[in-house]
C-alpha cells in the first residue's frame, strides 16, 4: 500500500496529499470559488478557525489528513492539474470488517470545472480503493439538484441506489442526498475499460 506522500497519476491529474506550503495555492482556490462552492459544504463548527484565514488552521487540517492516513481511516488528495492546485478528492469513513467501505468526496475550482478533471480523478481514487486498499465499495452521496456534481458520478456510469432523506446538514440545512456506489465486482468487470478511458 503507498504511504503517505505517495502521488497518484491519472492522464492530466496528478493526485498528492496536501502539505502546509500548498496553502497559498489552496486559500487561492477556495476564496476564488467561494460563491461556487460553499453553498454545497457544510458549515464550519462554531469557534473552529477558517483555513482559509489561517495558515495554522491549514497546517492542523493537513495534520488531520495525514494521521488519517497513518490509521488507515481516510485518504485525501489535493488534485494538481500540471502545477496548478485545482481541488480536492478525499476516501473518507473507511471502515473494514465485515463492511470494506470508505465514502468519496470531492470538490474543484471554478475555473478548471466542466473539463473532465474531477471524473478522472475519481478514476484514479476508485482504482486505489479496489486495487491498493482492496476495498469492496465505495460512494459518493450528492444533492440533488447539484448538477454539475451529478454528472461527474454520471460519466463514468456508477450505479445510483436512491435518495437518503435529509442525509446530511449543508450550509445548516439537512439536504436528501442521491447515493452513488461502485462495489469491487463492478471495478472487476468496468476498471480496465474506465482505466482506459480516463487515465491511459
Amino acid at each position: 500500500m503507498r504511504a503517505a506522500g505517495s502521488h497518484l497519476h491519472g492522464r492530466r491529474v496528478t493526485l498528492r496529499p496536501l502539505r502546509v506550503d500548498d496553502f497559498d495555492a489552496w486559500r487561492s482556490v477556495r476564496t476564488g470559488s467561494a460563491d461556487w462552492l460553499l453553498k454545497w459544504e457544510p458549515r464550519l463548527p462554531p469557534g473552529q478557525p477558517d483555513p482559509t484565514r489561517s495558515a495554522a488552521a491549514f497546517g492542523a487540517r493537513c495534520s488531520a489528513r495525514q494521521r488519517e492516513w497513518q490509521l488507515g481511516s481516510g485518504y485525501g488528495f489535493g488534485i494538481f492539474v500540471g502545477p496548478k492546485f485545482a481541488g480536492e478528492i478525499n476516501l473518507s469513513g473507511l471502515q473494514r470488517g465485515p463492511f470494506q467501505n470508505a465514502y468519496i468526496g470531492y470538490w474543484i475550482g471554478e475555473e478548471f470545472a466542466g473539463q473532465g478533471y474531477v471524473p478522472e480523478a475519481l478514476v484514479v481514487v476508485a482504482r486505489f480503493a479496489f486495487e491498493d486498499l482492496k476495498l469492496h465499495r465505495v460512494q459518493v452521496a450528492i444533492i440533488p439538484r447539484n448538477r454539475n456534481s451529478r454528472r461527474v458520478v454520471e460519466k463514468l456510469h456508477l450505479r445510483e441506489e436512491g435518495i437518503a432523506e435529509r442525509y446530511l446538514e449543508i450550509n445548516g440545512v439537512w439536504e436528501d442526498h442521491v447515493r452513488y456506489a461502485m462495489t469491487s465486482e463492478e471495478w472487476a468487470q468496468r476498471g480496465e475499460q474506465l482505466v482506459k478511458e480516463w487515465i491511459e
